[in-house]
């Protein structure tokens, strides 16, 4: 939800107040479930062993920017650097906690860093997923808004089979990105996962 609120704050900021007008600038999560990302998606994905599903995406008007190609990559990428912000929170929680806590004996103290550490992994798997650049994660209108105009063929292309190349890269490709999420947790954490 926060991701999918720092797309709309973005654009709001850039000039394009359709995600403020839509009522979606809001931490109410109703405002962001969208039925087959939200609910049929994570359910079906959770019988083969794992989980995969989304908010509602929150519109903009590209029209509306001062600077359409800069503004599409500030909109597309306030979304992983959201989770990289809440993981770097969450990451520095772990990190005071396990320095000052040592082995966490104390029940309260190693839940809260227990879940602090889910926090931690799950942004990090959000945004290295959302920066891969396959239509319509985010990775691909950050790639598209810099390359030259001429590959806006490609892209349109691209955008049509998208959801394809999201399962590819969900089940041949994501085995090798895996290994570099404990190194990022170690990075955030200072501990190991």
């Amino acid at each position: 939800m926060v991701h999918e609120l720092s797309h709309g704050y973005m654009a709001d900021y850039l000039g394009d107040p359709t995600a403020r007008l839509a009522g979606r600038l809001t931490l109410n999560p109703l405002s962001h479930i969208d039925i087959w990302g939200s609910i049929l998606v994570p359910i079906i994905t959770s019988f083969f062993g794992f989980t995969l599903g989304w908010a509602k995406p929150v519109p903009y008007n590209p029209y509306n920017l001062k600077n359409k190609r800069s503004g599409e990559l500030l909109i597309a990428a306030a979304g992983p650097v959201s989770n990289l912000v809440i993981a770097g929170v969450f990451g520095t929680i772990v990190r005071f906690m396990m320095l000052h806590y040592g082995a966490l004996s104390n029940s309260f103290a190693g839940s809260f860093v227990m879940i602090s550490s889910y926090i931690v992994v799950i942004n990090i798997v959000l945004a290295i997923f959302n920066l891969i650049p396959v239509p319509p994660l985010d990775g691909s209108k950050i790639l598209f808004s810099i390359l030259p105009q001429q590959y806006s063929k490609t892209r349109a292309t691209l955008e049509t089979y998208g959801p394809i190349f999201i399962l590819i890269v969900v089940f041949v490709l994501w085995q090798y990105v895996v290994p570099i999420i404990p190194f990022i947790f170690k990075l955030f954490t200072g501990v190991g996962m």
